[in-house]
Formats: structure tokens, sequence, C-alpha cells
């Protein structure tokens, strides 16, 4: 019994192992992504050794040695210079400063807009489509719904500030004052709906 592998020894028993394996299955399992791999990985590990050697021609250089100066001089005049520490980040805000108050002044002022408005064109005969009849009916409910929504934008604003998301912490004010200023605004343009007297 001849073994078709027989140009490369040593695998014959794979062949007789598994009879419908292929052939170009049974050679190295490793391939070509390993010793890629081993190349690259070995080419790091030899620039470490190239930067230790500059470390030590600068550390050498003395000026008692007239020579080393000489020899040292267009080595030196090669090493990159020392860069200072970049400078730390500036440090977070605190939560209640001067434009989160305004941001937040400005959500109430919006929400009391919204709260006059809508009462507003419930006078002129329009119906408010977002809320139910239940809400907005009784003035202390609709008066408590506007105060939770202004602290529940200042809540959901102190977590972004807890978690280090402070863009998002100001952004979430300045999108909650667009769009109640935007509602208030139709509210009062809407046309009234009167019927004949």
């Amino acid at each position: 019994m001849s073994c078709p592998l027989a140009a490369q020894p040593g695998l014959c028993w794979l062949r007789h192992y598994n009879a419908e394996m292929r052939v170009g299955v049974a050679t190295w399992p490793f391939g070509k992504p390993f010793m890629t791999a081993m190349i690259m990985l070995g080419s790091c590990a030899l620039i470490p050794q190239s930067a230790r050697a500059q470390r030590v021609i600068a550390q050498g250089f003395s000026p008692s040695e007239p020579q080393a100066i000489d020899a040292a001089q267009p080595m030196l005049a090669t090493l990159p210079a020392i860069q200072p520490a970049a400078p730390a980040p500036p440090a977070p805000h605190a939560f209640w400063d001067r434009t989160n108050l305004a941001l937040f002044s400005g959500i109430a002022l919006t929400r009391a807009m919204d709260y006059a408005s809508t009462r507003n064109f419930q006078a002129r005969g329009r119906q408010e489509i977002l809320l139910p009849d239940d809400v907005v009916n009784n003035s202390a409910g609709f008066a408590s719904l506007e105060v939770a929504a202004t602290m529940t934008s200042v809540g959901i604003s102190y977590l972004f500030h807890r978690t280090h998301h402070h863009k998002l912490e100001r952004w979430l004010s300045i999108g909650h004052i667009s769009v109640t200023g935007f509602g208030a605004v139709r509210n009062y343009a809407l046309e009234s709906r009167h019927g004949p007297r």
C-alpha cells in the first residue's frame, strides 16, 4: 500500500486516519497568519532596543570629554526634544453653576408659558390633544405636571453631570427649552374656535 503523500514524510498516518480529508488540509496547522504574527511580534520586540541605545548615548554625554562631544553631537541633534506633559483637563464645573441656573430658569419659564398658553387656547375653544382632559382641566393637576416635567429635566441633567456627560447635560436643557417654547408659541398662534353666539 503506497502513500500518496510520500513526498511529505510523517503525513501518511493522517491520510489513513481520515480518508475523506483533503490533502491540502494536512499541512502545518498555523499557516501564514501565524508566521505573519510572529514576524510582527519579533519586529516590535526590536524597537525598544534601538530606543534604549539612543538613551544610553544621551546619558553618556559629558562636557568634560571633548572627543565625546564631537562624536555625539550629530547623534544628539537627531534626538527628539522632550515635550512637556500635556496639561490636565479642566476640572468639571459645579452642577449649580451660572449656566445651569440660567438653563433651569429657562425651563421653568417655558413650562409656565406652556401652562398659560394651554389655558389661553382652551378659553378660545380649542382642545388639548396631547394630554387627557382630566389632567388639563384640573388646574392643580396640570400645574403639578408642569413642575414635574421641570424637575425631571433637572434630575436627568444631574445624572448626566454625575456621569461626566457635561455636553449632554447642557444640551438636554437647551432642547427642553426649545421644544417647550415652540409649543407655547404655537398654542398662542392657534385660531379661535368660538361658535356663533
